[in-house]
């Protein structure tokens, strides 16, 4: 008989309110707090979650002011004890995007909480994972703001089932290439908390379906679940140039990809539980499907390279 590993993902969708970083972290904990205790293995929440979508603004140094430490350099910051104690009080690791200050530099980051942490032991997970791929186009100016991430592809484990925790944010999860990488690591789900909507230059586009088919089919083609946490509602520039309706739309798949659990385009204050999912039925079928037995890295050299090529110029 195979070893029973069970997970359960959630995942938090709300609307951020424009300069009150406290309101938004209340709101947030608020919403997780609303699981009944040990309900959840492991919390998503959206990118960015405590400010409003602030790289709308082309080049505003008052925002670097949002930026907190490392839990990992400053772990008695109130912002890291609030979100510690949060994790504590729901019994689940908590995933936790943030704006991050390093020295002179500033990341996209993400922290993982495991409240389960053995003695001794952190229950912020080494490293914090910093966002590999920056966008910049019209109303997404993060190239201003964040230095390109440095850490690897990186996958944790929870102390729960020992659950291996694979992570991207927003921008990541275009790149199939990260979701691999992860997957090869070992990861057992995927993250990817997002700030995602309308195009300012284009209000008629509507990039929802596709955001949402490309990771699921990350999900698909790596047989794992994925959760994808989005903000909702309207933020505007803040000189008015431009304003960004959020998608929400933040779901849960299973190891298909198929949809499990979601929440809706205008939903402001939504917390979504997917099913009680069993790892190893997952693990099985990842063997017996052959998805990485017959892979053939040995042929994939134009993937190392921008241009495509497969020589050394």
């Amino acid at each position: 008989m195979s070893l029973q590993r069970q997970l359960v993902l959630a995942a938090v969708q709300f609307a951020v309110k424009p300069h009150d970083p406290e309101a938004n972290v209340a709101k947030a904990c608020a919403l997780v707090r609303s699981l009944p205790r040990g309900s959840a293995t492991l919390i998503l929440l959206p990118e960015l979650f405590a400010a409003q979508y602030f790289p709308q603004d082309g080049g505003e140094p008052a925002h670097f002011r949002l930026a907190v430490p490392s839990p990992h350099t400053e772990p008695q910051h109130p912002f890291w004890q609030q979100m510690l104690q949060l994790a504590d009080e729901v019994s689940a690791a908590l995933a936790v995007s943030f704006f991050e200050r390093a020295g002179l530099a500033h990341f996209n980051s993400l922290a993982l909480i495991d409240p389960h942490a053995p003695p001794g032991q952190s229950p912020f997970l080494a490293p914090v994972y910093r966002k590999l791929h920056i966008p910049h186009s019209p109303g997404y100016h993060e190239k201003f703001y964040f230095s390109p991430g440095d850490t690897p592809p990186t996958v944790y484990t929870l102390a729960a089932h020992r659950v291996r925790v694979g992570v991207g944010i927003c921008w990541d999860q275009w790149f199939p290439e990260l979701a691999r990488c992860l997957a090869l690591q070992g990861a057992e789900v995927l993250l990817y908390p997002t700030a995602i909507g309308s195009e300012p230059q284009d209000p008629q586009l509507d990039s929802c379906g596709h955001w949402r088919r490309t990771q699921q089919g990350h999900a698909a083609a790596n047989m794992v679940p994925l959760v994808a946490a989005n903000r909702v509602g309207v933020e505007c520039a803040s000189d008015g140039s431009s304003k960004i309706r959020f998608y929400g739309s933040s779901f849960i798949t299973d190891n298909t990809g198929a949809i499990v659990a979601e929440a809706g385009r205008d939903e402001p204050d939504k917390v979504i539980v997917g099913p009680v999912m069993e790892l190893e039925q997952y693990r099985e079928a990842r063997l017996a499907w052959g998805i990485f037995r017959d892979r053939r890295p040995d042929m994939y050299g134009a993937i190392r390279t921008l241009d495509g090529s497969t020589t050394t110029r």
